[in-house]
């Protein structure tokens, strides 16, 4: 009988110093599309305030903590010891992926040293998190987005207000169906969505308010889309004369 297929295996690794406890169930609902969870460990010191919230959830996620009590004022063991485990599960060569859930730029050049290894590394952060770290990574998923809508329903509209305005991805994805090659200007959503993350690691719909990219496209009113019977769909930039025939009837 043939064998099914199995999910990459991912190394989640958690920095609770700058990682908020209640991402946890959204966290793990997100890293599920990506593939298995094959390690989980949780770096902090677990007797300060700051990361006790994470203690009582540990169990539910079966996440291992690595205790690092703060000897020296203003020295992080707890990103040390992550990035020395990071290297040493990369080395045994049993992970087809890396999960680093942080906001601190510091572990820029530790994503940047998984990639150089042909490995893959998705960061999770908040919005704040500078801009070196998540364009390291292949995606960067900001974890405001994870405590969003029902965790159940994939397509639900967000909970609360969206991070950004949907007429602030317009540039974005202009600037994107711009550099791909087509004759008449329609190009796949799938094609296009790809090209999407792989120049913007951090961009997500979510950000802008839609579950799917399909509908922020279709919500900028900018752009034509194709979606015949049984095919894929397709989208294309308004011609000009169109978009300005909409401006003048309103």
């Amino acid at each position: 009988m043939p064998t099914e297929a199995r999910s990459p295996r991912l190394a989640v690794l958690i920095d609770a110093d700058n990682t908020s406890a209640k991402i946890a169930d959204g966290l793990f609902e997100e890293i599920a599309k990506i593939g298995e969870a094959s390690v989980r460990r949780i770096y902090g010191d677990f007797s300060s305030t700051r990361s006790k919230s994470w203690a009582d959830i540990l169990a539910k996620h079966a996440i291992i903590p690595q205790q690092q009590f703060a000897y020296t004022t203003g020295k992080n063991a707890s990103d040390i010891t992550l990035v020395i485990d990071a290297m040493d599960l990369l080395h045994s060569g049993r992970f087809d992926g890396f999960c680093l859930v942080s906001s601190d730029s510091d572990f820029t050049r530790l994503a940047a040293r998984i990639r150089e290894q042909g490995v893959d590394v998705f960061g999770f952060g908040e919005q704040k998190t500078p801009e070196s770290f998540r364009q390291a990574c292949r995606r960067f998923i900001y974890t405001e987005n994870l405590l969003r809508g029902p965790a159940n329903i994939p397509d639900a509209a967000p909970a609360s207000k969206p991070l950004q305005s949907s007429s602030a991805a317009l540039p974005i994805l202009k600037k994107v169906i711009g550099q791909m090659d087509s004759e008449d200007g329609w190009v796949l959503l799938g094609t296009f969505g790809k090209q999407l993350s792989n120049l913007f690691s951090d961009f997500d719909p979510r950000t802008y308010g839609f579950g799917k990219l399909s509908d922020l496209v279709r919500n900028t009113s900018e752009f034509e889309i194709e979606a015949p019977k049984g095919g894929a769909m397709r989208i294309r930039i308004k011609p000009a004369t169109v978009r300005k025939g909409k401006n003048k009837s309103a």
